[in-house]
């Protein structure tokens, strides 16, 4: 197994990055009436799951801390999915390319709950 020393080394973190990329690039073809919205929204949460994630992994030696934060990320996954939901609807982005990027937020939320339930591997003993 890989040795962890930073946040960056976590594979759900190079998982939400990925795909905060993706959306990223996606997001550029949505229309410029979304920009405010949509657009803004979709790119805030997406990388909100990753900006959590280092504020877990730095306040890692507070287990309720660390437990908040990864909520947190936890939140921003789940409001990732609506917006993506709100792009297929309306017709932004093609089924399969929702259908491949909902995939890559499933596997994330499960690897962000199972750091949830128990923290104490993730986390350093005071």
């Amino acid at each position: 197994m890989a040795s962890v020393n930073s946040f960056k080394d976590l594979i759900v973190y190079k998982k939400a990055f990925k795909l905060a990329m993706e959306i990223f690039e996606t997001s550029k073809t949505y229309p410029k009436g979304e920009l405010y919205a949509l657009t803004d929204q979709i790119r805030r949460s997406s990388r909100g799951i990753t900006s959590n994630l280092a504020e877990a992994w730095a306040k890692k030696i507070y287990i309720k801390a660390f437990i908040n934060k990864i909520s947190d990320a936890l939140g921003e996954e789940y409001e990732t999915e609506v917006w993506l939901d709100y792009a297929l609807h309306c017709n932004y982005i093609k089924e399969k390319d929702h259908h491949k990027i909902m995939a890559g937020y499933e596997e994330v939320r499960k690897i962000l709950i199972s750091m949830i339930n128990p923290p104490e591997k993730f986390c350093i003993k005071p």
